[in-house]
This record gives structure tokens, C-alpha cells and sequence, in this order.
């Protein structure tokens, strides 16, 4: 009798978490939808997806992607894409993206996705690589690196800190009082 009184509560809570899951709403979901560093230039906007790239198949013909959560989105022949001229199965990790969606059922559908360009920088605004090797070893320059700690750690600039740019503002205390002194920031590139 223990038995299958115990099976039947199994059973129940079985069914009461299939039907959970399937009353799932996307307006529960609490996921953010823009990463840090994407909001310091978009706003948060109903059907869209801003952040990185994590892994894309073209198999299984879906893309998943870092918003500060992961998503991942299914895509088809009909999904747009704009600054990326080769198939989306071709994307990179940490490519930044936006990609516009619709839901069914309980999946994303990309409409469209947006392959973020690089930045086109002057030239005299772009610290050449003999230029920062030269204040590295001098000393006299603040080497920060703006990418996320993780990469970081992975690997860095002799002697430069770490300040997330996305989370600049807090971290604002570890720049040099005198603003005569040179500070050079790098990251993974124009972005």
C-alpha cells in the first residue's frame, strides 16, 4: 500500500509539473534580453535579442546566444540576415547579434538576424601596438583592459587592470586622479 501510495503522489507531481511546464509563458520568463554592454548603446525592446554568440548548428538549425542568460533561437531559409555575408552556421562565438523573433509554442523564431559591424575609428585614435609595448615598459601608462573578467584571466597586458566596460561606473575609483596621466583601454577590438 506504501508503494503505491508513494507512486501515485510520484505520478501526481509528474502531471503537475507537465502541466506547469506547459501553461509556460514567455511574459514569465525573467531572462534579460539585453546583455550589460549592449544596453550602454540599445534599449530593451519587445522581440529582439541583443548580445553574443554562443554556439550556432546548422543541423539543428538554431542559434544560441548570451544575453546574460542563454537563449536559444531556431532559425530557417526565411530568416533575414543583415552584415554577415555567409550562412549563419558560420557565426562566431562572441559575435555580437541582435535577433529578432517570434514566438511559438514555446520556442523562439529568429525573423531576422544583425551582425554587429566594427567600429570604423580613426586612424589617429588607434594606439598602435609598438606604441603601447614602448608605455608598458616604461611604466607610465594605466594598461586597462575592458573585456569581461573571464577574459581576463584568460589572458592580458602585463600590468593592466581590469575594468569591465559595461560595468565602467562602478569601478570609475581605479583610474589615476591626475588626468594628465595616460591611460590606454583595449578590449577584443573595434566593436
Amino acid at each position: 500500500m506504501r508503494k503505491s501510495g508513494r507512486l501515485v503522489s510520484a505520478l501526481s507531481l509528474v502531471a503537475m509539473m507537465t502541466f506547469l511546464m506547459a501553461s509556460y509563458s514567455f511574459a514569465d520568463d525573467k531572462r534579460p534580453i539585453i546583455s550589460k554592454p549592449c544596453a550602454q548603446c540599445h534599449k530593451a525592446e519587445p522581440g529582439v535579442l541583443r548580445g553574443t554568440v554562443g554556439v550556432v548548428s546548422g543541423k539543428a538549425e538554431t542559434i544560441q546566444m548570451n544575453t546574460g542568460a542563454v537563449w536559444v533561437v531556431k532559425f530557417d531559409d526565411n530568416t533575414k540576415v543583415e552584415g554577415w555575408g555567409q550562412p549563419l552556421n558560420k557565426l562566431t562565438r562572441d559575435k555580437e547579434i541582435a535577433v529578432f523573433f517570434t514566438k511559438k509554442d514555446n520556442d523562439l523564431y529568429a525573423t531576422k538576424v544583425s551582425v554587429k559591424q566594427p567600429a570604423k575609428l580613426p586612424p589617429e585614435k588607434i594606439a598602435s601596438t609598438e606604441f603601447v609595448a614602448e608605455h608598458v615598459e616604461k611604466g607610465d601608462a594605466l594598461i586597462v583592459d575592458s573585456r569581461p573578467a573571464a577574459r581576463f584571466y584568460e589572458g592580458a597586458i602585463p600590468g593592466a587592470i581590469n575594468i569591465y566596460d559595461a560595468e565602467f561606473e562602478k569601478h570609475i575609483d581605479k583610474l589615476p586622479k591626475d588626468k594628465n596621466k595616460l591611460i590606454i583601454f583595449y578590449c577584443q577590438g573595434p566593436t
